[in-house]
């Protein structure tokens, strides 16, 4: 057993294979883009949302659900 394994096992840690982390990597890499992506759609939806303020093409009024109207 390696230095690492030992060292983990003393220490009650938890051991995982390489290729688990591998596949965890593999995922964060694939969430971080994902979240890349959605972050970019949000910052263009919201420039969008005040040009078209500014425009005045949507009314500055925020829509309510219909169970909140008065």
């Amino acid at each position: 057993m390696s230095e690492g394994g030992k060292e983990a096992i003393r220490c009650d840690e938890v051991v995982v294979s390489a290729a688990e982390v591998r596949e965890l990597k593999k995922r964060i890499r694939e969430l971080e883009r994902v979240l890349g992506k959605k972050t970019l759609e949000n910052e263009i939806l919201t420039e969008a949302v005040k040009l078209a303020h500014e425009k005045k093409l949507i009314s500055r009024m925020p829509l309510l659900p219909q169970d909140d109207l008065p």
